[in-house]
């Protein structure tokens, strides 16, 4: 489909991963191979030139794993994807296309845990600083930045406290100094929010998430602005050896045909949930850009197109109350990761930010009563009934 670009997100979900091929297949195989046989010497000579199209070996390029990555691409609007083995391989590709020996980097301080590590341990024993900041604070933004800053990371919404980031804003400063603008818009989808389109230079996404949405797999993605981002981000990759499979890429790309329809009848289902914990006596808080209570409302609904299935709530008695309503749920799943089918809860705390040093998480606003949910596909008065019988435990 040539224009495919030109068409809706419900229409590029089915097709825009497609690799056609001689059989007509609808969709596109595993091509489970490790490497790629060549027709003589020359056409091999030519393959490693880059003066033809073709498959050589599968940490440089496959059929199935283009797939994914194109279809990626094509829901973001941008050039191209590289496809990774994790989030956290992403991740790693990303900051490593960009940063040097003696950089500094930006990154929103609500942040997936593991991240902090990466950043403070790992590219700081290569010279790398970094400064976790408050990125839905502009300003904050602004007063951080040094001669020496070459990238703004950020997550918008925050993980998990729902932090919303003007990516416009914060695009407009990283340009401004010379760094470039990376968005990891995992919680978001591409159905919801494209950061491209606000100025950001990479987006990526943990796939293990809504992506692929059925909580079989484990897999990232970078997508790339323009060809020159995209061509250095694929030098990186093959130098690196993050690769995703072709199985685990076949398994998404099938993920990505329901992407719409998961995500948007999630997100109508979070707003029902929200509503009903912002009511209850027992919350303190909900923190969820579907509310006009939240903070950075506003914001959101101007970069995106609906609030997430995202809630992050803190009850009234701490992690004691947290950690009793996660063990008297039936329905809720507890468990770590999100935007799988079903619906699953957790104690950030504990759980996916017990990397960061417990000062970084204060200071981010995961407390130690913080729950996050990510609400499934299953009937929104089920999950809201199961919620109510073990708030009432409490």
């Amino acid at each position: 489909m040539k224009d495919i670009r030109e068409k809706t997100k419900d229409t590029q979900c089915v097709h825009s991963s497609l690799i056609a091929d001689d059989t007509g297949t609808v969709i596109t195989p595993i091509y489970q191979t490790s490497t790629f046989s060549f027709r003589n010497a020359d056409h091999g000579a030519s393959l490693f030139a880059g003066k033809e199209k073709g498959y050589i070996y599968t940490r440089i390029g496959n059929p199935t794993i283009e797939s994914v990555e194109q279809s990626v691409a094509i829901l973001e609007g941008g050039y191209g994807g590289v496809g990774c083995g994790s989030g956290m391989a992403a991740l790693h590709l990303a900051f490593g296309s960009i940063l040097h020996s003696g950089d500094h980097v930006i990154c929103s301080e609500s942040v997936y845990g593991p991240v902090v590590g990466l950043l403070k341990e790992q590219f700081g024993n290569f010279g790398v600083t970094v400064s976790f900041v408050d990125t839905s604070d502009i300003k904050a933004v602004e007063d951080s930045v040094k001669p020496q800053t070459k990238l703004i990371h950020i997550e918008t919404p925050g993980n998990p406290t729902m932090a919303v980031t003007d990516i416009a804003a914060i695009s407009k400063i990283a340009h401004a100094n010379g760094a470039k603008l990376t968005v990891d818009n995992t919680f978001m989808s591409p159905i919801l929010q494209r950061p491209f389109e606000f100025g950001a230079d990479l987006v990526i996404h943990s796939m293990t998430k809504f992506i692929n949405g059925h909580a079989d797999v484990v897999a990232g993605m970078v997508v790339a602005k323009d060809e020159e981002s995209f061509r250095h981000l694929r030098r990186m990759s093959n130098a690196f050896g993050g690769t995703i499979d072709p199985f685990n890429s076949f398994l998404v790309a099938r993920g990505i045909k329901t992407l719409s329809l998961r995500v948007k009848h999630q997100s109508k289902s979070a707003v029902k949930v929200a509503e009903f914990l912002d009511s209850h006596p027992k919350v303190e808080r909900v923190m969820y850009p579907g509310l006009k209570s939240h903070p950075q409302h506003d914001i959101h609904k101007k970069q995106a197109e609906g609030p997430g299935a995202l809630i992050s709530f803190e009850l009234k008695g701490g992690i004691a109350a947290g950690k009793l309503l996660m063990d008297s749920l039936h329905l809720c799943v507890l468990a770590v990761s999100l935007g799988g089918v079903e619906t699953l809860i957790q104690h950030p705390a504990a759980m996916t930010h017990a990397s960061m040093q417990p000062e970084i998480r204060k200071q981010a606003g995961i407390t130690d009563g913080l729950v996050r949910i990510s609400v499934g596909i299953e009937d929104v008065g089920e999950i809201i009934a199961d919620l109510k019988q073990g708030l009432e435990k409490i």
